[in-house]
């Protein structure tokens, strides 16, 4: 799909990757950008429309797709993050609490703008997922296992959705520095040029974007053929 002249909502969207979405929208052309954030008076971003969403509540989120419901492009990029294993005392409720905003939020979202972008000419969702969506190393256990879910949850939603003609755009990305990386010490790479490259993935009509170096090198990994030694699949 084209930015120009579209109408985007992005989740989470008054700092990190969702602020980066917001300006690189506006820069693009965008009619206009609703930006969702719990605490509205949080966005402080010129040219956008902020909307009231906690995107882990039923009601905001409804009364989102009735105020926007122009919207031709769906950013759901809110997520959130926290370390620690499996085996950790509060894993079951850190799980929980992690699948709510990583998965089930973006289907709540999902289900509750489709009808709109197929109102609306069929437009398209982009879901900000990760490297983690394909490796789980236990630093990170549940965010990893979540997003691994959204990912599945973004190739069957571009399955069900690609008969009203909307675009279903995975991004994935390795460390990005943002609030969420702080305490990583480890190569990151800008929100801005992160974003670039999924909207222009975007308006490529791309299914997938792998925005940085190593997450290319980890999915090359994952289609690499199957050594010869290797049990094969009839």
């Amino acid at each position: 799909m084209k930015i120009e002249n579209s109408v985007a909502l992005v989740t989470g969207a008054n700092r990190g990757i969702g602020l980066a979405f917001a300006r690189e929208l506006l820069a693009r052309g965008a009619r206009k950008v609703y930006v969702g954030a719990r605490n509205p008076e949080t966005v402080t971003q010129a040219g956008v429309q902020a909307l009231r969403l906690d995107v882990n509540n039923p009601e905001d989120v409804a009364a989102a797709a009735a105020a926007a419901s122009d919207v031709t492009l769906v950013v759901n990029n809110a997520g959130i993050a926290q370390a620690g294993g499996f085996l950790a005392d509060d894993s079951e409720d850190t799980a929980r609490r992690i699948f709510e905003t990583n998965f089930f939020a973006v289907l709540r979202m999902s289900k509750a703008f489709a009808p709109i972008l197929k109102a609306n000419g069929g437009g398209a969702l982009l879901n900000v997922l990760s490297i983690a969506s394909w490796v789980n190393g236990g630093e990170l256990a549940a965010y990893s296992a979540s997003k691994s879910a959204a990912w599945s949850l973004t190739n069957a939603l571009r399955s069900e959705l690609s008969a009203q003609k909307t675009q279903v755009l995975a991004l994935h990305m390795g460390y990005v520095d943002t609030d969420l990386t702080r305490g990583f010490d480890v190569p990151k790479t800008s929100p801005e040029d992160i974003v670039k490259r999924a909207l222009d993935g975007l308006e490529s009509g791309l299914d997938e974007v792998l925005a940085d170096e190593l997450t290319q090198q980890v999915k090359q990994g994952m289609t690499a053929p199957r050594p010869s030694y290797l049990p094969q699949v009839a």
